[in-house]
């Protein structure tokens, strides 16, 4: 079992805390973790392109010109695919380009980012976040604290715990998540990971 530091809100040591080595202690997968990356990336697209092809181009009823006899080769409509103006041949339309790997697959690469993180130190978790109100500052605070400020960091806390969330909202490259929302692309996105110890519980409790 691996143990790191458990820290209070105001950055005094409170102990140990024991992670979970089948979650936090595996041998990192670099080849799954760019499958998941991949896969939530193209999720996050949106798809909207689109082209008209032929029988959507306004125009072209007739055709431009008799068959035979004008000496020019022969056309069907102004709207065929080698005319200016003219439909688009295999262009791109409105889809989803979302997909889904295994579920296994995708626990893989959550639990080889979370154990990097561990590995690189830069996983942080603390007794818990409690705010009587909404204060930047003192969410500013906190961070110097724990020696997290000026690094761009994940901080997964649970639903209820608001005063938290609007207090770190506005901090430029502090982001939120809760327990079970977790993923691999937004613990990337983040130099430092700062859990709660009740979300820590929920994570190894879903993951496990």
């Amino acid at each position: 079992m691996t143990e790191i530091t458990l820290y209070r809100q105001d950055g005094s040591e409170n102990g140990k805390v024991t992670l979970s080595d089948s979650i936090f202690g595996i041998e990192p997968n670099e080849h799954v973790v760019f499958d998941a990356v991949v896969m939530q990336r193209a999720s996050l697209r949106q798809g909207n392109s689109n082209v008209l092809n032929r029988s959507a181009v306004s125009g072209g009823g007739r055709k431009p010109w008799r068959q035979k006899g004008t000496g020019r080769a022969r056309q069907g409509s102004i709207r065929s695919p080698q005319w200016k103006g003219g439909g688009v041949v295999f262009g791109p339309h409105p889809r989803s380009y979302s997909y889904k790997l295994p579920k296994k697959v995708r626990r893989l690469a959550l639990k080889s980012v979370l154990s990097q993180k561990v590995k690189d130190q830069d996983l942080i978790v603390v007794e818990d976040l409690n705010f009587e109100s909404p204060k930047t500052k003192e969410f500013v605070e906190f961070m110097k604290n724990i020696k997290a400020d000026g690094n761009s960091a994940l901080i997964a806390v649970e639903s209820e715990n608001e005063n938290a969330v609007l207090s770190g909202r506005n901090i430029q490259k502090v982001r939120f998540v809760t327990p079970t929302g977790i993923n691999v692309l937004n613990i990337l996105q983040g130099k430092k990971l700062i859990l709660t110890k009740k979300a820590l519980e929920i994570i190894e409790e879903v993951f496990a």
